[in-house]
């Protein structure tokens, strides 16, 4: 993309379909506040949780979000999404609750099939004990409807029985904003306030509010390999094969999770309004392109979610 073009691609952007999406995402954060004893906000220092925290603090003030904020962390997190998850939260004076998938493996409710196996899947296990922990009836999460075939099936409200999974056929009808919260003892919702954001609206909203992000979703130098059409950052947990070349990219990441599984794509993109301008040229979806976990089957993010992930 060259300079010239940015600003003409910028130019004919509107934003104000910007108002509808913060106006409804603000609207369901009030109505958890009012209509759940004990909700949670799910925060891992990602770009979406930081929209929606973003949103929280719309609805509530700032320093007055009347719910904690939840991290489930696999210990294979990058440094820079936990270091600025730990000093957003300070700053807004949130309470934040990180159980940890390593716990889960000492007590022995999580065990990996060898020790290289990716601890993504694993963290509905500690994500259903931290629920147990707290009695936490509401879950709110960032979860987007363009990220994968699965995630386009949920509700806004989106029930979760007493083991916590997920039925997809037995989700309630969402009508002209009505929303059906009653419970069972034992059962929970996942609650979804930006499902009806893209992508390109998370990016047009940084940019628009502002919203500062982990240095590691812009442009930046990093040693990768290209592995099944994906650029694997070069690290302790992903270290090269023999025969694969490490080289040094240009790159950022258009989505962050557990190192084992989580990709970069090559981008000069410095700032928010350069990714939007980005934004409007792909074709594939950021978990599509950069999350190795989600290769494996169309059905696979399905299945996780009826065990209980995100």
């Amino acid at each position: 993309m060259n300079a010239r073009a940015e600003p003409q691609l910028l130019g004919q952007l509107s934003n104000r379909h910007l108002d509808s999406l913060e106006e409804e995402a603000v609207f369901i954060l009030r109505e958890v506040a009012a209509a759940f004893e004990r909700p949670t906000l799910l925060f891992s220092g990602g770009k979406d949780s930081l929209v929606l925290l973003k949103c929280a603090e719309k609805a509530f003030g700032t320093g007055r979000i009347p719910y904690p904020l939840l991290m489930i962390d696999t210990g294979h997190n990058f440094s820079e999404v936990t270091d600025f998850r730990d000093l957003r939260a300070k700053e807004l004076g949130a309470e934040l609750i990180v159980r940890s998938v390593e716990d889960s493996m000492k007590r022995g409710t999580v065990r990996l099939a060898h020790p290289g196996e990716s601890r993504n899947v694993h963290q509905s296990v500690t994500l259903l004990e931290a629920i147990e922990e707290f009695h936490f009836d509401a879950l709110i999460g960032g979860a987007r409807r363009d990220e994968e075939k699965a995630r386009a099936k949920e509700r806004i409200f989106s029930h979760r029985d007493s083991f916590g999974q997920w039925q997809p056929k037995a989700q309630r009808p969402e009508l002209w904003t009505l929303f059906n919260t009653r419970l069972q003892p034992g059962e929970h919702f996942r609650v979804f306030p930006i499902s009806n954001w893209t992508e390109l609206d998370v990016w047009q909203y940084i940019e628009r509010e502002r919203i500062a992000l982990p240095s590691i979703y812009y442009a930046h130098q990093r040693e990768v390999i290209e592995r099944k059409g994906l650029l694997v950052p070069v690290t302790e947990l992903t270290p090269p094969k023999p025969g694969e070349e490490v080289v040094t990219r240009t790159v950022r990441f258009r989505t962050v999770g557990d190192i084992t599984c989580t990709c970069p794509v090559e981008s000069a993109a410095a700032n928010a309004a350069q990714v939007v301008v980005e934004t409007l040229t792909v074709e594939v979806s950021e978990r599509g392109a950069t999350r190795m976990d989600d290769k494996t089957s169309d059905a696979s993010m399905e299945k996780r979610k009826k065990d209980g992930y995100f």
